[in-house]
């Protein structure tokens, strides 16, 4: 069964930006690892003193980007001279890139344990770019946010992940209006089959879709690895 010419003008469109926002995360990946692998010796342990350079290419993103709300890179404990993962992330500010702060001590009230968080178990375990949410903001902003990344390495080990974060309230404004043309409830879903965005109501972020509802299916967009597909009426 054919869908209908808004439906898929909308998979087409929504498609295509994840595609342009795949390659620049796995750009960014590169970037990285292009700094490091420049200035390690193979077998080498990364220092703090060896991130210098991940400030600016975080600025570039979020300049190239202006949809996200947070771009860096974070590291294997296992890469770390100091066996302790670091969170190299920064946010727009008005005087430029902003770092932003997390609780990375294992005994810490708020210890973010980010090795075990999908955007980063994920693109280590398949060595493919990867994206988890929508999920509320760690830093207590209440927005939902989706984080993409790709994994990265030195001398062809893997030391972490690079990408970016953006609110669904951004991709809303993004998607919406090719959403809202199709006649019908339609939902934008996670690899999880939970919505991300909805053309309606009648789904909310967050909410899982067990089965798709009668009269709708569930169409997979044309983006590697990230797992994502439409709820459009059939």
């Amino acid at each position: 069964m054919s869908l209908s010419l808004p439906a898929a003008a909308a998979l087409g469109s929504i498609s295509a930006w994840f595609n342009e926002a795949s390659a620049a995360t796995c750009a960014m990946a590169a970037a990285v690892t292009e700094l490091l692998t420049h200035d390690l010796a193979p077998g080498s342990l990364v220092t703090k003193s060896d991130l210098a350079g991940l400030k600016a290419l975080a600025s570039d993103s979020l300049r190239r980007h202006p949809y996200a709300v947070g771009s860096g890179a974070t590291f294997s404990s296992a890469r770390m001279s100091e066996g302790q993962g670091v969170l190299e992330w920064w946010a727009p500010g008005p005087n430029g890139a902003e770092k932003l702060a997390f609780d990375l001590d294992p005994g810490g009230e708020r210890f973010y344990d980010y090795e075990h968080l999908p955007y980063f178990s994920d693109a280590e375990r398949t060595g493919e770019v990867t994206i988890w949410g929508p999920y509320v903001d760690y830093l207590g902003s209440d927005e939902y946010i989706l984080t993409h990344t790709a994994p990265f390495k030195i001398h062809g080990e893997f030391a972490g992940v690079a990408g970016y974060d953006v609110t669904v309230r951004a991709l809303e404004e993004i998607f919406l209006p090719a959403l809202r043309s199709i006649p019908g409830h339609a939902a934008l879903l996670n690899s999880s089959h939970r919505v991300i965005i909805g053309n309606s109501g009648a789904y909310l972020v967050g909410e899982r879709i067990k089965a798709a509802p009668s009269e709708s299916r569930i169409i997979p967009l044309e983006v590697p690895h990230l797992g994502l597909s439409m709820l459009v009426p059939a």
